[in-house]
């Protein structure tokens, strides 16, 4: 299935009343299709496998922003270090000191959102309330990664009144840290931007093809739309 340029045009009229970011989740798609609606402007990508992820990286124009929105290992962080914009899906403090170490090696702040488990399902990844503040406070000593969010996926059901539940509950975490942040913030001390600082919540990213709306009536300031653009996946 072709790009749906016409969804496309629709979702971003949409986003842009909340100035909410749309991340158009490519994964499993072909570069051609990145391309058309690249050329249609739009530049925030999301993808889940780090393989596909560098030989996309590498087939396509240096200015796309590539998020990586799936279940990172920390073994497979050096691969997308040199080039990610945003690693979204950061679900454990031994991920993020990962990512830490990759990124003083190609001396680069890497932008990252702490994954919050959100959803009954225990097959979803994510940090507790607990190991939020933890990873938070001890961010303070990492100087070359950023925190500047939080991300959460919500159950997959129909039941609509559970997901706005769950998205409402990583909304009130948002609110809790941007408002009286765990940790003593302090500035990078080995970062081309000396000034700064390493933790400030400014992106909440919630919702998905199926649910955004929701996401953005709750407060969501990035949606992650794949199959509305790109069609189902095989």
């Amino acid at each position: 299935m072709p790009v749906n340029k016409e969804k496309y045009l629709e979702i971003i009229k949409e986003l842009s009343t909340t100035n909410t970011t749309l991340v158009a989740v490519s994964k499993t798609k072909p570069v051609d299709d990145i391309k058309e609606m690249y050329e249609l402007g739009q530049r925030d990508f999301g993808e889940n496998y780090v393989q596909e992820l560098v030989d996309k990286q590498s087939q396509l124009p240096n200015d796309i922003r590539w998020h990586f929105i799936g279940h990172l290992q920390s073994n497979k962080v050096k691969y997308i270090a040199p080039f990610i914009s945003l690693i979204q899906g950061v679900d454990s403090l031994r991920l993020l000191n990962e990512i830490n170490k990759q990124a003083v090696k190609n001396s680069r702040i890497i932008d990252c959102l702490l994954q919050v488990h959100i959803a009954q399902e225990e097959t979803k990844f994510g940090m507790d309330e607990n190991e939020l503040d933890d990873a938070i406070i001890r961010s303070s000593q990492m100087a070359n990664v950023r925190i500047c969010g939080l991300m959460g996926m919500a159950s997959f059901t129909d039941d609509m009144d559970k997901v706005r539940s769950e998205f409402r509950y990583l909304k009130t975490l948002f609110d809790k840290h941007t408002q009286h942040p765990t940790s003593n913030i302090q500035p990078p001390i080995s970062s081309p931007q000396p000034q700064t600082l390493n933790f400030k919540l400014q992106i909440l990213s919630i919702g998905m093809s199926s649910d955004y709306k929701i996401a953005i009536e709750e407060g969501s300031t990035m949606v992650r739309i794949g199959s509305l653009l790109f069609g189902e996946r095989n």
